[in-house]
């Protein structure tokens, strides 16, 4: 996947400036000298910031740092459907400004520093910040200013946060070590209702089983079908939040091949039974 290096306009006599954006299938990874907050309205796919690589699906809310390689891309699967983010983009220079340079401010200073690695926050119900972001998109002057003061303290006060990437350049050994795991990324897209064999994973690298594994953990973080798994889960809550098709069948569509493992593995990793999830989120 392509690297590009962007400029964020952000409009003179401006700090700040959020939009609602489309996602689009062949977004390239990039990054850019301002900070970003960007939340995630329409759709699923998956996320690289830095050197992980994850899911995403409705509701997914991450704080990036500046100079950070990300991407939101959309699965082939969901070309036809919009799919859609509010991004919030900070002048670059905000951080030096005397805007940060007050007492009360300085655990926002700390955010945003943290964010080099960006941060993503879970929030149970996301409605409250998502009203907010909404309306930030038509605002302008003071009334724009403390909509984002709110939307920053609801972060501050996000306990459920964790870091996406280890601290990184964009040097070759990066650029190297992303294209390698993102076609391990393309492998489990296109085979996760097939089913995913980890001597055809490791055979894309030209690797033994033990030696992809080790590498996909040291690069990831996570083992290998721990990421299959979150991303089988990702998959079944976006079918299951947005469609009306029968649990069983989501099951198998995602690669799944026995309902009760389905059943555990999506309630140990989203808290609630696949029914329950259908349920509260229809009920938002």
């Amino acid at each position: 996947m392509e690297f590009v290096f962007e400029k964020i306009f952000v409009p003179e006599r401006q700090s700040f400036i959020t939009r609602e954006l489309p996602l689009m299938s062949n977004e390239r990874i990039h990054s850019h000298t301002n900070f970003e907050l960007n939340l995630i309205t329409h759709g699923s796919g998956r996320r690289i910031v830095g050197d992980n690589i994850s899911g995403f699906e409705k509701g997914d809310l991450v704080l990036l740092g500046k100079d950070l390689p990300h991407c939101w891309e959309v699965l082939d699967h969901e070309k036809d459907n919009k799919s859609t983010c509010i991004v919030t983009h900070f002048n670059e220079d905000i951080i030096k400004s005397d805007f940060f340079n007050i007492p009360e401010l300085d655990s926002v200073f700390n955010l945003l520093t943290s964010a080099n690695r960006g941060i993503r926050f879970k929030i149970d119900d996301i409605s409250e910040i998502k009203a907010i972001l909404e309306k930030m998109v038509h605002l302008k002057g003071l009334e724009y200013y403390i909509n984002l003061l709110q939307t920053i303290n609801i972060l501050l006060k996000t306990k459920n946060r964790k870091f996406l990437s280890n601290p990184v350049n964009l040097n070759a050994p990066f650029s190297a070590n992303l294209e390698k795991i993102n076609k391990i990324y393309e492998y489990v897209f296109q085979n996760i209702q097939e089913g995913i064999k980890l001597e055809e994973a490791s055979a894309v690298l030209n690797m033994a089983p033990s030696s992809f594994c080790r590498y996909f953990k040291k690069k990831t973080e996570i083992t290998f079908m721990e990421y299959v798994k979150s991303v089988r889960i990702g998959i079944a809550a976006k079918l299951l939040a947005e469609t009306d098709k029968q649990i069983t069948k989501i099951c198998y569509e995602c690669g799944y091949n026995n309902l009760a493992n389905f059943n555990h593995y999506f309630k140990k990793s989203m808290g609630l039974t696949p029914t329950n999830y259908r349920k509260s989120f229809r009920s938002d």
